[in-house]
């Protein structure tokens, strides 16, 4: 199975600026877990020293939120994956 994953411009000198990422997994965190594979150096900008996703962080699947279940969110064959960093303020 086959996901793109778009990586966002704040990742992209982690990834040899490499803007689209082939990936495989069956949902969400396995996606992302291969992508760690192949650029290790993005593991501490995706997730925290517990595996979870960082707070400031949304994954999006085919242009939707894949909130509240973003890791365990199914994907499938020919889907795409955006990582966005949320902004925030008050």
């Amino acid at each position: 199975m086959s996901v793109e994953i778009n990586i966002p411009q704040f990742l992209q000198h982690l990834t040899s600026d490499v803007k689209v990422v082939n990936s495989s997994g069956g949902n969400v965190g396995e996606c992302l877990d291969d992508l760690v594979k192949q650029f290790p150096q993005v593991k501490s900008r995706l997730f925290n020293e517990n595996g979870e996703l960082l707070k400031y962080l949304e994954i999006y699947i085919n242009g939707e939120s894949a909130y509240p279940e973003e890791l365990s969110k199914p994907v499938v064959d020919g889907d795409e994956l955006h990582i966005v960093n949320i902004i925030v303020g008050g």
